[in-house]
């Protein structure tokens, strides 16, 4: 791995700090987890500082040997769409916990945890540069935006999880098929850089572009796939 492992930081953060709200008084589990997002918060800040706006490169650029016989590696970094998405998400973060101080009653430690773990897997799908690592990161934030939705959610919390379950399964799979022909017909690799360099024909972009379309919009959720929200 080169240079300060900014990211790495970031992404592990909130997975730590999931495991510590369980080790705490109950009293202390809304400040604890305030604590973690804004640490988080603070800590993305000086990429913002850092990025250089000039550079057409990715940058903060992590990377470490993971899978070799496949070519799968622990890579990420940040451009200019990806950083603010960071960013945005570090944000974002300690507001929801804010705003469900008072609003959740039952089961606060568990919603805590759950609201961490899907901030370090946002995190990693925005800086995610290797593919299977990105999908990693992607399925990883399906498990906790379930059970928020099924046990906190609304009156018909249980038809939309299921419903939620159903939409993203189906767009997952979409996505792993899509992933699987990048690699194949790419060089055999998942390192989203090399893939974005090879060229592709016509008909595979526009099929490869409806696949990784309708697992978005999906999670979005985007017209017509929105009804499970």
């Amino acid at each position: 791995m080169s240079g300060f492992p900014w990211l790495t930081i970031l992404i592990v953060l909130p997975l730590i700090g999931a495991a510590i709200i369980f080790a705490v008084k109950d009293s202390s589990v809304r400040p604890v987890t305030l604590g973690i997002t804004v640490t988080d918060f603070l800590i993305s800040l000086p990429l913002w500082w850092l990025f250089d706006a000039s550079s057409d490169q990715m940058q903060f650029v992590e990377s470490a040997r993971w899978i070799p016989a496949l070519s799968i590696s622990y890579k990420l970094g940040l451009d200019g769409i990806s950083l603010p998405l960071v960013i945005m998400t570090t944000i974002l973060m300690p507001l929801c916990v804010l705003i469900s101080w008072h609003a959740i009653e039952t089961r606060i430690r568990s919603f805590m945890a759950m609201l961490l773990i899907m901030e370090c897997a946002m995190i990693g799908v925005f800086c995610a540069l290797d593919f299977v690592l990105f999908y990693v990161f992607w399925e990883a934030m399906l498990i906790p935006m379930y059970l928020l939705i099924g046990i906190w959610g609304g009156p018909n919390r249980l038809y939309a999880a299921i419903k939620f379950f159903l939409y993203t399964f189906a767009g997952s799979v979409l996505l792993l098929v899509a992933i699987l022909v990048l690699y194949f017909q790419g060089g055999h690799t998942f390192d989203v850089l090399a893939l974005s360099q090879q060229t592709y024909g016509l008909e595979l972009q526009i099929w490869l572009f409806v696949s990784f379309f309708v697992a978005f919009a999906v999670k979005i959720p985007m017209f017509p796939f929105h009804t499970w929200l």
